[in-house]
Parts: C-alpha cells; structure tokens; sequence
C-alpha cells in the first residue's frame, strides 16, 4: 500500500550544499516562462511555444528530481531509518523514469 504524505518521515529544509543549485535552476526556469510570455504577446508560431514548454516540463522534472533526492539522502538516511543503497536504486529509478 502506498504511504501518503502525513505517513513519510519528516523531512528539513534544503541544504545548504544544494540551496543554490535550486535556487539557481528555479530562476532559469522563471525566465524560461517569462520568454514564453514574450513569445505568445509577439504571437510566435504555436511549434515554438510548445517546445519552449516542453523545454521548462523538463527543467522542472530535473529539479522535482534533484529536491527528492536531497530529502532522500539528507533526511531519510541521515538517522539510518533506511537502507542508502535501497534509496540510491530508488532515486536512480525516479530518474530513469522521466
């Protein structure tokens, strides 16, 4: 049975180590959809808005990605609740799965 939110282990707030790349990415991703915002009031070709879309689904995928593996390394392995090596086969599954 799946666990829902309320039953996962409490988590933290980033790390240090990985709060600038996430911050970094995070302000990539909003002038990706300020750019967007250009293209569709210049009434650009609807190819071009939709591959710009596709383009943030996957930096957005990417950070979903690398904040879930932080709170799996950082959290759910900091007090040995887990296996590390069951939740690297875990992350690297989620990864595959994008």
């Amino acid at each position: 049975m799946a666990r829902t939110k309320s039953e996962l282990p409490a988590g933290g707030p980033i790390s240090a180590a990985t709060r600038e790349d996430v911050l970094l990415r995070l302000r990539r991703i909003e002038g990706q959809v300020r750019g967007i915002q250009r293209m569709v009031e210049e009434n650009r070709d609807c190819r071009d808005v939709v591959v710009q879309l596709a383009a943030i689904k996957a930096s957005v995928a990417s950070l979903n990605t690398l904040v879930a593996e932080s709170y799996a390394q950082e959290c759910l392995c900091s007090g040995e609740q887990l296996d590390t090596s069951a939740v690297s086969s875990v992350i690297e599954l989620l990864k595959a799965a994008r």
